[in-house]
């Protein structure tokens, strides 16, 4: 293992000019750091994680706080904090995941014991108890989703407003005049989970614009939820052609009970899903999506966290516009 004693002797300087360079405590000449910088390079030396954290005060950690309440599918949320951990190694930095549902207390803790650099914060609610308290606190934070009042604050994720509503888009320019959101479980709504509660906004909003009838029903995601909810759907709906599903767990199950009330996809009900690819791809009928960008999103909020670190501005919204891919799910109305 190289040590900075190798370092040291190859450029002909001390050890401390070494560690002058790594933390940038003290003035250098330029022509002494191209020196170290070069033999770093060439011996391939790498600071030892708890040295450099002395050096600069930092611990070279964020925290990754994704509270798993229920509700929420967790293997996307796993395809979050997988883009955050990778992202954050690529800048020499380790991912605490914090998975209690602890708000402001945890949040407190976290911050008051210099763990970690900063933080990354999701399952954002539109009125969510943590705000106030992240505008207060020293470490830098990006919040993966948007609450009611973002000012101040730091926010990436999908547009799921634009979302609901390029899905409704999509069925009505293949002609469907009735049609419906399913969604999360109960709960999620009940939380006001902005994901959640934007994606129903979007769709209703362009629906009434089109002049479209639509009802927006939540889901658990079991086989017996999903009759259930397909046998009230379509009771109140008979006109009923094209469906969104915001609910991953729950979308093979969903269009294996329309399928067994008679529905043929695509010939008698279109169906959109929200979810990410491979999911899409690899049902029975292959879906028409709106993808999940987690690992865009991770990699974009560890990159905003990075640019707040080193002083650099960052913008206070960015919002990832909608791709939707059609696929052998969605057709015109009355096509079979």
């Amino acid at each position: 293992m190289v040590k900075i004693t190798d370092v040291a002797r190859r450029a002909g300087v001390s050890p401390s000019t070494v560690s002058y360079v790594l933390s940038g405590k003290r003035s250098i000449s330029a022509a002494t750091q191209r020196r170290v910088e070069a033999s770093i390079r060439e011996l391939g030396y790498r600071p030892h994680a708890g040295a450099r954290a002395l050096a600069s005060s930092r611990s070279n950690v964020l925290a990754l706080v994704m509270p798993l309440r229920s509700g929420i599918h967790v293997p996307v949320q796993m395809q979050f904090a997988g883009a955050v951990a990778t992202t954050a190694r690529r800048h020499d930095h380790d991912v605490l995941l914090l998975t209690q549902e602890e708000g402001e207390d945890g949040l407190r803790r976290v911050a008051d014991s210099a763990l970690v650099d900063a933080l990354i914060v999701m399952d954002v609610q539109l009125r969510d108890a943590r705000v106030p308290l992240l505008r207060t606190l020293p470490l830098p934070s990006v919040l993966i989703g948007f609450p009611a009042e973002a000012d101040g604050l730091t926010c990436i994720d999908l547009d799921f407003t634009a979302t609901g509503e390029s899905c409704v888009g999509h069925l009505a320019q293949l002609g469907h005049r009735c049609v419906a959101l399913l969604g999360s479980p109960p709960e999620v709504y009940a939380r006001g989970t902005g994901f959640a509660q934007r994606t129903a906004a979007g769709f209703t909003a362009a629906a009434r614009r089109g002049g479209m009838t639509s009802t927006v029903l939540p889901c658990e995601p079991t086989r017996a939820a999903a009759r259930e909810t397909v046998e009230r759907l379509l009771h109140d709906h008979p006109d009923l052609t094209g469906v969104v599903v915001h609910n991953e767990p729950a979308l093979p199950l969903l269009m294996e009970a329309f399928q067994q009330a008679g529905m043929r996809i695509p010939q008698d009900l279109s169906v959109v899903a929200v979810c990410p690819d491979e999911l899409a791809e690899n049902t029975a009928v292959p879906v028409t999506s709106v993808a999940i960008p987690a690992a865009e999103v991770g990699e974009r909020a560890v990159g905003l966290l990075m640019d707040k670190l080193n002083g650099r501005s960052v913008p206070d919204a960015t919002l990832l516009p909608p791709r939707l891919t059609p696929r052998a799910s969605t057709a015109p109305r009355g096509s079979g």
